[in-house]
C-alpha cells in the first residue's frame, strides 16, 4: 500500500472533477457522502503510508514516486514526482485528517445552501491543491499547489459572491497574495539559475556541498519568505486574512487550520537547511514572526465578531511558527503547526456552531449565557480555548512551551519576551470569547433566542473528535525535562530536519521557563476572569479612560486605510489616468484614426466605381487619348 502513497492527492481531485461537471444534477446527501469519502480516502491511505514510513525506516527523501516527465528544455528538467517523508506524513496527516472532518462538519452546516455541490467541488479542489503542494519533491510543482490553494481561497472566500463584502474579501486575498507570490517565483528562479534543478534533494544537496555563498542563500531565503509572509499572513501582508471571514465557517476552519495559511511554514520548514546557512534570514523570519504573535493578539483585544477573534489569533499563532523557524527549533515549529491543527479548526467550527444556534449571529454583544443551550458545543469549545492558551496538560502548552524555550536557549531573549507577551493576550482574548459567549446574562436577540438550539450530529461529532486530539496531541513532543527520548516528534523528523536544534538548557531552567510559561497563561485567564465575569465595568472604563488606545486596536491600527490611502487609491488614480490619456487618446485614437483614414480613402475610391456606362466611356476615351498623345509627342 505504500507504493500507493502518490494516490493521495487525487482522490479529492477526483472528487472535484465530478462534482463540477456532475454536481446540480445529484442528490444531496451523494454528494456529501462522495466529498467526505474522497477525503477519508486520503487519510486512509496516509496513516498506511505513515505507518510504513515508520515500520521501514525510510530517511532523507523517504518514498519518491515520479508519474511522468514534465518540463524538459535542453538541461533543464523538471518531473511531476511526488514524496512522502516524515516531514509530509505530517502534513498529509493534519490536512487529510482535520480536512475529513470539516467536510463531515460541512454537510451540516451548509446542508441548506443552494450551491451545495459547487462548495464540496471547491473544499475538495482547496484539499487536492495542498496534498499537492506539501507532497511535491520540487519547488516548481510545490508552486502548482501553492497556486492552487490560492485560487481555492479566493473562490471560497467569495462564495456567496452576491454580497459585495464577500466577493471584495476574495478579491483581496487573492491580490495580497499575488504580492508574496511574485517574491516566491523569484526565490524559485535563483535557485534555478544556480543550482539548475528545482529538486528539494538537489537544493540540500548543494547547500551541504557549499555550492551557496552566505550571500546569495540569504537573498533566496528572504525572497521565498516573502511568499511565506503573504500566504501564512504576516506582517505586513496578513490583511487578507481577517476579511477571509465573509466566506462560511467551515471555509475559515480549512484555510486557518489544515491548508493556506500553514503553506509558508511548511515551506521554510522543508528548506531549513538553506535557511541554516543564512543568520540573517533566519533573524528576519524570527523577528517577523514575534512582532506579528503581538500585534496580531493586540488587534483581537477589543473585535466583537467571534470569528475574526479567532482570525487575527491565527494570525498570531503563525508569529510563534515562524518564531519557532527563526531561532533553529524547526521541529517545535511543525510540531505548533500540528497541534494548532486540531485546537484551532475546533475554535472555527464551534463558533460555526454557535452561529448556527443563533441564527447566524457574530456578535458577542449579543450572545452570554450560552453554555447551557449548547451541551456539547460550550464543553469543546472550552477544551480548544484552554488548549489555545497554553495552559498544562492540553496540547497547545507543549507546542507553544517548545517554541519558547528554544528561543530563549538561542540567546533570543527579546524574541522569548515577545512570545511571553503574545501568550498573555492569547489567554486573555480567548478567556474573553468564552465569558462573552457562554457566561453572564443572555444578551440575545428575541428571534436568535426562539430558534437557540444545539447543532445536529454531523456537526458535534467532529467537534467532540477534535477536542479530543487538542487535549492529547501534544503527548508526542514532551519537553526534554522529562526524559531525553520523551520528544517523539522531533526524533520522528529527525532525518528531514538537518538543522542543529541549538543550545540546550539546565533542567532548573528549562523548568523556570515553563513555569513562567504557565504563569502568563494562567495571569491573562485570571485578567479575562475579573474583567468580564467578576468586575464587568472594568472594560467600559477602561474604554472611557483611553479612547484613543481602544479606537486604535478596535480600527486594527487603520492598517486598512493606510493600505488604501497610500497602494489601493493612489493605484486607482493612476489607472484612470492612464485610461483617460493613454488608453483612450493614444490607443483608441490611434485605432480610431486608422479606421477614419481608411474610411475616407475609400470614399475617395469609391468616386471611382459609380457603375454608368457613360462615365467608363468617358475615362476609356481620356486613357485612350493619353496613350495617343505618349507615342506622337
Amino acid at each position: 500500500m505504500a507504493e500507493l502513497f502518490w494516490l493521495i492527492p487525487f482522490f479529492p481531485a477526483l472528487s472535484s472533477l465530478l462534482l463540477i461537471l456532475f454536481g446540480r444534477k445529484l442528490p444531496r446527501k451523494y454528494i456529501a457522502f462522495q466529498a467526505c469519502l474522497a477525503v477519508f480516502f486520503s487519510l486512509a491511505l496516509s496513516i498506511l503510508s505513515f505507518l510504513s514510513l515508520l515500520g521501514s525506516g525510510h530517511e532523507g527523501h523517504g518514498l519518491i514516486k515520479n508519474l511522468f516527465a514534465w518540463i524538459h528544455s535542453g538541461s533543464f528538467k523538471v518531473d511531476l514526482s511526488l514524496q512522502f517523508d516524515q516531514l509530509t506524513a505530517v502534513m498529509c496527516l493534519v490536512v487529510s485528517g482535520v480536512g475529513f472532518l470539516i467536510h463531515v462538519y460541512s454537510s451540516g452546516y451548509m446542508a441548506e445552501d443552494k450551491s451545495f455541490a459547487r462548495f464540496f467541488a471547491y473544499m475538495n479542489l482547496f484539499t487536492f491543491s495542498m496534498l499537492l503542494l506539501v507532497m511535491a519533491s520540487n519547488l516548481v510543482l510545490m508552486f502548482v499547489g501553492w497556486e492552487g490553494v490560492g485560487l481555492c481561497s479566493y473562490l471560497l472566500i467569495g462564495f456567496w459572491f452576491e454580497k459585495p463584502s464577500a466577493a471584495d474579501a476574495g478579491k483581496k486575498a487573492f491580490i495580497v497574495n499575488r504580492i508574496g507570490d511574485a517574491g516566491f517565483m523569484l526565490g524559485i528562479f535563483f535557485i534555478l539559475l544556480h543550482i539548475g534543478s528545482a529538486e528539494f534533494a538537489a537544493v540540500n544537496h548543494a547547500v551541504e556541498a557549499g555550492g551557496f555563498a552566505q550571500g546569495l542563500a540569504t537573498l533566496i531565503a528572504l525572497l521565498l519568505f516573502v511568499g511565506a509572509i503573504g500566504k501564512s499572513a504576516q506582517i505586513p501582508l496578513y490583511v487578507w486574512l481577517p476579511d477571509a471571514m465573509e466566506g462560511p465557517t467551515p471555509v475559515s476552519a480549512l484555510i486557518h487550520a489544515a491548508t493556506m495559511v500553514t503553506a509558508g511554514v511548511y515551506m521554510v520548514a522543508r528548506m531549513n537547511l538553506l535557511y541554516s546557512l543564512s543568520p540573517v534570514a533566519m533573524q528576519v523570519v524570527a523577528i517577523v514572526g514575534a512582532l506579528t504573535a503581538v500585534y496580531a493578539a493586540s488587534m483581537a483585544l477589543t473585535q466583537n465578531d467571534i470569528k475574526r477573534v479567532l482570525a487575527y489569533s491565527t494570525i498570531s499563532q503563525l508569529g510563534y511558527m515562524f518564531i519557532g523557524l527563526g531561532v533553529g527549533a524547526y521541529s517545535a515549529a511543525v510540531f505548533h503547526l500540528y497541534t494548532h491543527a486540531f485546537f484551532k479548526s475546533l475554535l472555527f467550527l464551534g463558533a460555526g456552531s454557535v452561529m448556527h444556534a443563533l441564527s447566524g449571529e457574530l456578535d458577542l454583544r449579543k450572545m452570554g449565557g450560552l453554555r447551557k443551550y449548547l451541551p456539547l458545543t460550550f464543553p469543546t469549545f472550552l477544551i480548544a480555548t484552554i488548549a489555545i492558551a497554553g495552559v498544562p496538560f492540553f496540547s497547545g502548552f507543549f507546542s507553544k512551551d517548545a517554541i519558547l524555550t528554544s528561543a530563549f536557549a538561542n540567546g533570543q531573549y527579546l524574541i522569548w519576551a515577545l512570545g511571553l507577551m503574545g501568550a498573555v493576550l492569547t489567554a486573555f482574548y480567548m478567556f474573553r470569547v468564552v465569558f462573552l459567549t457562554f457566561y453572564g446574562k443572555e444578551r440575545l436577540e428575541p428571534e436568535a433566542k426562539a430558534h437557540l438550539h444545539e447543532s445536529p450530529k454531523t456537526m458535534t461529532i467532529p467537534l467532540v473528535i477534535l477536542a479530543f486530539f487538542s487535549i492529547v496531541a501534544g503527548y508526542v513532543g514532551l519537553p526534554i525535562v522529562l526524559g531525553k527520548n520523551v520528544n517523539l516528534f522531533d526524533r520522528f523528523l529527525e532525518p528531514v530536519i538537518h538543522a542543529p536544534h541549538g543550545a540546550h538548557l539546565s533542567l532548573s531552567s528549562e523548568w523556570m521557563l515553563i513555569l513562567a510559561s504557565v504563569a502568563v497563561a494562567l495571569f491573562g485567564i485570571f485578567i479575562a476572569y475579573v474583567f468580564y465575569l467578576k468586575k464587568p465595568d472594568i472594560p467600559h472604563n477602561l474604554v472611557a479612560r483611553f479612547p484613543w488606545l481602544y479606537k486604535l486596536l478596535y480600527n486594527k491600527y487603520y492598517m486598512d486605510e493606510i493600505y488604501n490611502a497610500t497602494f489601493v487609491n493612489s493605484t486607482i488614480k493612476g489607472s484612470e489616468l492612464v485610461y483617460k490619456h493613454f488608453d483612450l487618446k493614444v490607443i483608441d485614437g490611434a485605432l480610431n484614426g486608422s479606421a477614419k483614414t481608411m474610411n475616407t480613402i475609400g470614399k475617395l475610391l469609391s468616386s471611382l466605381q459609380t457603375g454608368l456606362i457613360k462615365d467608363y466611356a468617358l475615362v476609356f476615351l481620356l486613357g485612350a487619348l493619353i496613350l495617343l498623345g505618349y507615342f506622337v509627342f
